[in-house]
């Protein structure tokens, strides 16, 4: 799925390509380099905090497959934002 910004972009290589047009390989360079120049979000202290403590706790959440027990995703993200608040 592409954000607003690496659409907008793409139709800009578009109608700048020239006549004879572009090989895939191009294209993608170009769009690779417009890609670059889209400013990142910064991630939030708090978002930080949740993703360390999801990732502690998920293993008590999942089965010894790796599979998620019954509601256990929903319950480790309940008890990751919990975590998190502290």
């Amino acid at each position: 799925m592409l954000t607003v910004e690496e659409y907008m972009a793409l139709r800009r290589m578009i109608d700048n390509a020239p006549s004879e047009g572009l090989t895939a390989n191009e294209m993608r360079d170009e769009f690779a380099k417009e890609k670059m120049n889209v400013p990142t979000r910064k991630v939030s202290t708090y978002n930080r905090k949740y993703k360390a403590a999801f990732k502690k706790i998920a293993p008590k959440y999942k089965l010894k497959s790796g599979k998620w027990k019954k509601n256990g995703f929903k319950s480790a993200v309940r008890a990751a934002h919990k975590e998190a608040k502290k």
